[in-house]
């Protein structure tokens, strides 16, 4: 099944790709493609567990009518290295589609050497006057912070996934009716692979300096879900937070309510200088059992923290056009630890751009002190 699955989706792709040269009005086509190498070890003079992988997106959009909009994304990676043998569970991660439908395949799956290609956008949107449908796979950002995301309950994310920038998609039919510029009504219902529904309205306006934002619902089929989110400017600063409760329902007695706060500030100082500050708050933060829980996929909006109370700060610098520095840092207070992560990008040429990036990790971890060093190399050509 998944076989006739992949080869209709190849179809499906050359054919957009063949229109996208002929009438470039009625389609589009573009991607990047990129090698991404990692190292990690505990000490430097410990054994190195290297594995390397070459990641390319494909992103195709028609255009049948002046207020439809067809998308197809694939992402395809090929990943080979030490991981793969370190860590026996790795290919099953990378195949797994939390999806109602499993649009992911695990094409070779060998001790060294893994190919996936994973369809994470597949959508239909029509637009008539001030209502807009979008039915399919598709990202639901209702999101107002800069790092932690409580309202985001229909596709959280990792924020050490840098290299996911385009963030997980929901299988969802999300309706949107924006009857001004600053204020906006939305539904949306979204299912998962195992049939349990997140369905949820929100509704976005502004009052003087700032704009806010209240949504309801259920999530993950047995959480009633109540939040908030807002963004204001005080003088240079942007302010930003957002709240979000979820109460269990249904005579669910074996989870425990969770509320989730997070405040930040940010301000670009100079057009060379930009500075964030974020603070979370969790009743109920998650246990992890080792490092490997800060990328793991599925995340929910109410498995964001990791300790009750977290704070973060990150700065930007851009001595010149073509080059950006930043350092990031991370508090866990309940786990006695913290998080570092320098980084450099450098635009080599048109398309192509440099990354190299460092994260560091200092923790207690199911009663153990422990570190962890993860640095990442990539070249990215954007076509």
């Amino acid at each position: 099944m998944k076989k006739k699955a992949l080869l209709t989706v190849a179809a499906i792709i050359l054919t957009l790709s063949s229109h996208s040269q002929e009438t470039p009005e009625k389609f589009s086509a573009g991607g990047y493609a990129s090698w991404l190498h990692n190292a990690m070890f505990e000490n430097p003079s410990d054994i190195w567990i290297n594995s390397s992988m070459l990641h390319n997106r494909l992103n195709f959009k028609a255009y049948p009518g002046s207020r439809t909009t067809i998308t197809l994304e694939v992402r395809n990676r090929l990943i080979t290295g030490d991981l793969l043998l370190a860590d026996p569970s790795y290919a099953s991660s990378i195949g797994y589609d939390q999806g109602w439908i499993d649009m992911s395949w695990n094409i070779i799956d060998e001790q060294s050497v893994i190919l996936n290609t994973f369809i994470d956008r597949a959508s239909v949107d029509f637009t008539a006057g001030t209502v807009q449908v979008r039915a399919g796979r598709q990202r639901i950002n209702w999101s107002q912070a800069l790092v932690w995301n409580p309202n985001d309950i229909f596709n959280t994310y990792s924020y050490f996934d840098f290299d996911y920038i385009e963030r997980p998609g929901s299988d969802a039919v999300r309706v949107i009716w924006s009857p001004g510029a600053s204020s906006s009504a939305e539904i949306a219902v979204k299912a998962d692979n195992t049939g349990a529904v997140t369905a949820a309205a929100l509704w976005r306006f502004s009052i003087p300096g700032a704009d806010l934002q209240f949504l309801a619902g259920e999530s993950e089929g047995d959480m009633i879900t109540l939040g908030t989110g807002w963004s204001a400017n005080a003088g240079s600063y942007s302010l930003r937070g957002e709240a979000t409760w979820f109460l269990p329902f249904g005579g669910s007695t074996s989870e425990e309510g969770t509320v989730i706060a997070t405040a930040g500030v940010d301000r670009v100082f100079s057009d060379k200088f930009t500075a964030i500050t974020q603070f979370m708050y969790s009743s109920n933060p998650v246990a992890i059992d080792s490092f490997r829980d800060f990328y793991r996929g599925g995340l929910t909006a109410r498995s964001l923290a990791f300790s009750e109370f977290t704070l973060m700060g990150q700065v930007t610098y851009t001595p010149m056009p073509l080059l950006n520095l930043s350092l990031s840092a991370i508090w866990y207070p309940d786990l006695k630890g913290y998080y570092a992560g320098p980084s450099v990008d450098f635009s080599m040429a048109e398309n192509v751009d440099f990354s190299l990036v460092w994260q560091y990790f200092e923790s207690v971890v199911s009663g153990d002190e422990t570190q962890i060093n993860m640095g990442f190399l990539r070249i990215k050509y954007s076509f």
